[in-house]
């Protein structure tokens, strides 16, 4: 069973020069018992996975819609268009995985490390991260319309135009992460600390960063974009 505690980026820090502080987030610190080896067989719509080890495994294209995977780790396991939605994935580690198409919408996420991944359109839509770490790795086109996020940090990973858009961000932390053409339409931010992003791409939803926290290089970084939000003209 894993255990939270308050990593090195989760405690209070001063946000800017103001007196405000931004709440950093909560990690998951997770302690697998010995696991059972995967038998096979294929994933089952509603199945229950419980203190497996998933290693190597192909699951592309398989049904395991609204299954549970507890004290699991799947590593190097190739999740192409496998069907995931309802899912809940708790207290597991994932690692190496790479996939297309993968299908997480309305999943839920507690408690879960995801390190080196390699994946493209997985869907997250309306799902639940809650104390999840995502190390490492590449994703492109991630979508988490209409997610909720709380005590979730990016860090070292490159995403390419993830989509929050409408999502709920609390206490969310990217760390030496590249953001590439976020996107965060009608999102909405609480504790949200971009200062650590090594790039800062958005592409829709600049009015929506209240309640975010970026560094003075950001800020210029991102003027130009700013000024065109608000129809501002600069010339010399």
């Amino acid at each position: 069973m894993a255990r939270t505690g308050v990593g090195g980026g989760g405690r209070a820090r001063a946000a800017g020069g103001s007196g405000s502080r931004v709440k950093g987030a909560r990690r998951p610190e997770v302690r697998l018992p010995p696991l059972e080896p995967y038998g096979g067989g294929g994933l089952a719509p509603d199945g229950d996975y419980d203190g497996l080890d998933f290693r190597e495994s192909d699951l592309s294209g398989q049904d395991g819609g609204g299954a549970r995977f507890m004290d699991c780790a799947l590593s190097a396991c190739v999740l192409d268009g496998t069907r995931l939605h309802h899912a809940r994935l708790l207290d597991s580690v994932l690692t190496g995985i790479r996939g297309v198409g993968t299908n997480l919408a309305e999943s839920t996420l507690r408690d879960v490390e995801l390190v080196d991944a390699r994946l493209g359109g997985t869907q997250l839509h309306g799902a639940v991260l809650e104390r999840v770490l995502i190390r490492g790795g590449k994703i492109d086109y991630l979508n988490l319309r209409q997610a909720r996020l709380r005590d979730v940090v990016f860090q070292g990973c490159v995403l390419v135009e993830p989509d929050f858009g409408g999502a709920r961000l609390e206490r969310v932390e990217f760390l030496d992460c590249a953001l590439k053409s976020a996107d965060f339409t009608a999102a909405t931010l609480t504790d949200t600390d971009l200062r650590g992003a090594t790039e800062l791409g958005i592409a829709g939803g600049l009015d929506r960063l209240s309640g975010a926290v970026i560094s003075t290089g950001q800020l210029l970084d991102l003027a130009p974009v700013l000024a065109a939000e608000l129809g501002i003209r600069v010339e010399d």
